[in-house]
């Protein structure tokens, strides 16, 4: 049976969403096939639906490698416009709850003539926090904070511009340093001012991303504990902005910025 499913975006992060309530499917398989930007519709990874004893709605969430992710901040709130306007679930006034393998997140959509174009979601306080931990990577020693959103993150402060870091060279190696047996999330980040960070991101299963809400989360985080910013921060990624709350440490974390669709189509069989 042919498969619905609607292309979304968030500042240049590009999801696919379907509906997996009632449906047994190789999820993994799809994400991959379906991910593929030349022979499938192209996307970061797959957004699936799923039954939620302790949220209107639960969501799991594929790779385009095939791999399954713990969490994904831009991938979230398109799943609240997924889930909203399929009529899989319905918010109220504390927003709409969702399940995710990282555990609940919460969502408030912002709403014009009945269409989610943005929403801000609650991350969570960040965890397993390590300050400046010096990374050898071939030649190089990468001074990182690494802390966990849900999925783990590596982010490297610089003062180089961030356009000139070779990206996709170091990327792998930091993904895959044997420090991190589950692999990484790795950020390069220029800090613009007290409100304003650039910052570059290779995730986890899928490599340069022009944009990540877990990873802008991570980066304001670690620019905050290092004492480079205040709590209110725009991050500039290749796709587009998105804003970050967080006060300090010990407090929850939060993600704001635009969801937009792209398409509807049906995938064969």
């Amino acid at each position: 049976m042919p498969l619905p499913f609607v292309k979304l975006v968030a500042a240049g992060n590009a999801y696919l969403a379907v509906d997996g309530c009632a449906a047994t499917r190789d999820w993994s398989r799809l994400a991959r096939v379906m991910g593929d930007p030349h022979f499938g519709v192209g996307s970061d990874g797959l957004l699936v639906a799923v039954p939620s004893e302790r949220a209107p709605i639960g969501l799991r969430i594929w790779n385009s490698d095939g791999s399954e992710a713990e969490m994904s901040g831009n991938g979230v709130r398109l799943f609240a416009k997924f889930a909203l306007e399929a009529g899989l679930a319905e918010a109220d006034a504390d927003g709409l709850g969702i399940e995710t393998k990282a555990g609940l997140r919460t969502v408030w959509p912002e709403r014009v003539r009945g269409r989610m174009v943005g929403g801000r979601v609650a991350m969570g306080i960040p965890e397993a926090v390590r300050r400046s931990l010096s990374l050898a990577v071939g030649e190089r020693i990468l001074s990182v904070t690494c802390l966990s959103l849900g999925n783990p993150h590596a982010v490297h402060l610089t003062d180089a511009p961030v356009g000139a870091f070779p990206l996709a060279e170091i990327g792998p190696a930091v993904e895959r340093h044997p420090l991190f047996p589950n692999r990484v999330n790795f950020e390069v980040v220029n800090v613009l001012a007290r409100d304003r960070l650039r910052v570059r991101v290779f995730e986890r299963g899928e490599g340069e991303t022009r944009s990540s809400g877990t990873g802008s989360t991570a980066s304001v985080v670690a620019a905050r504990l290092l004492g480079r910013v205040g709590a209110e921060v725009t991050v500039e990624l290749p796709g587009g902005e998105l804003g970050v709350r967080f006060e300090g440490e010990g407090s929850p974390a939060f993600l704001e910025g635009p969801t937009a669709e792209v398409f509807r189509g049906l995938w064969p069989g």
